[in-house]
Parts: structure tokens; sequence; C-alpha cells
């Protein structure tokens, strides 16, 4: 795979504002595509997630949602120090849980189907509506992508991750707008604890369709929050 400086992406900084994380792009002030989705739950959705807390236990259920921030992270960092070539070979043979699961993401996500890096943990924006990072952006198996690595404690069902797919929308939708681009697609790259990988593309209406639903979730944290 080659990199490829076709797109200029911003520099951001990041700021947390009346509980909200917001990006800083010059003189603009964007909400975080996350902020958006975790604001704009329904109820159902809130009530599950209260639920889930009340069935393990708050002090439980902050230490799960600490331990995969962390090998989350983890994970993306190893991907992105890999993909940038500052990792010889020698880091398969680590048994590291993280490093396990980069490995499989690696081996069955990206050699041989990634061609083209354009950025990673890039800066997207939709002007004056909302910004976000984006892990991966290039082309992907012939097509111009966005994607997204995520880590599991079990296997995912679509209906399960409907919040990715609308972090996909924002982003493609994002890119296509400041770039003049057509973002033939996003992608999910996830791989699970017990180290089984999943791969989940959103393509042509899909994609369209999650884009336009983001943008009903945008209009609808304006309107909470009293933003004309």
């Amino acid at each position: 795979m080659k990199w490829s400086n076709k797109f200029n992406y911003p520099k951001s900084s990041r700021s947390l504002e009346d509980g909200y994380r917001k990006y800083l792009l010059g003189d603009n002030k964007l909400p975080s595509v996350t902020t958006i989705l975790s604001a704009t739950k329904s109820e159902e959705e809130k009530a599950a997630l209260a639920n889930w807390k009340e069935r393990v236990g708050h002090k439980e259920a902050t230490r799960i949602k600490t331990e995969a921030s962390t090998r989350g992270n983890n994970l993306h960092s190893y991907i992105e120090n890999y993909l940038r070539g500052r990792i010889n070979d020698s880091f398969f043979e680590s048994n590291e849980l993280y490093k396990n699961m980069a490995k499989e993401i690696i081996e069955k996500g990206i050699n041989g189907k990634l061609e083209e890096i354009y950025g990673m943990e890039e800066t997207l924006y939709y002007p004056e509506q909302y910004a976000g990072t984006a892990d991966l952006i290039g082309v992907y198996q012939g097509n111009p992508v966005v994607i997204d690595f995520k880590q599991a404690n079990k296997v995912k069902k679509s209906e399960y991750i409907q919040d990715y797919f609308l972090q996909l929308g924002a982003y493609t939708l994002a890119h296509d707008v400041v770039h003049g681009t057509k973002m033939k697609a996003g992608i999910i790259l996830l791989c699970t604890k017990d180290i089984l990988f999943q791969e989940f593309k959103i393509e042509g209406a899909e994609l369209e369709m999650y884009q336009n639903l983001f943008l009903g979730r945008v209009k609808k944290f304006y309107e909470l929050n009293n933003i004309s």
C-alpha cells in the first residue's frame, strides 16, 4: 500500500463545553460526531444502557468501559504504527491481547485489501454542523472509503452497531462535502477479545441512508440545544 497527500486535512483541537466535546477549527467550534449521537439517543437506547448498568453494577460497568477504551486506544495506535512502518514483523510474536486483536485486523482486513492511504486519525468536518476523527481514509479494494477500527467483547450483529454506521455516514458525507469526493463505502474492521474478525460495509443506497439519518440526528441535536 502507498501513502498519498491527495487531500489537505485540517488541524484541530478539542475542548469540553457544557458537557459536550467540541472541535476547534480556526474560529469555529463544532460538536463531535460521538457527542451528537450520544445526546440524541432514543429513550429505548437510554433505557437499555441504564438497565445494563443496573444489572452489572455501576462500578463494574465503569471498569468494563474503561478497560474497553484502553484496549481500543492501544489497538488503534498499534495498527497506525504498523501502517506507518514503525513496527517490524516481530510484533506478531507478542501475546498481548490488543496486539493479537490488531494482528487479526491487519491480516484479515488490511493486508491485500488496503491499497492507498490518504490519512489516519484525520479531522473531518461538515461546515457549521459537526466534526469528527476518522481512523483511516483511503482506497480499499479499488474504492475510496472511510474505515473505522473497532474492538468488542463479543461478536456483533449489524442491528447492534447502528451508531458505528451513523459515524461512517457522518465521516463519508463530511469528506464528500469538503473535499469534493464521492466516497463509495464506510467500513468497520472489528475484532473481538476471542480474536474473531468481522467486517461490515455500508455502500450505495445504504450509505446514503446512514448519511441522511445522521443529518437528522444533527438537526435534533441543534433543536435540543436551541441552536439555530
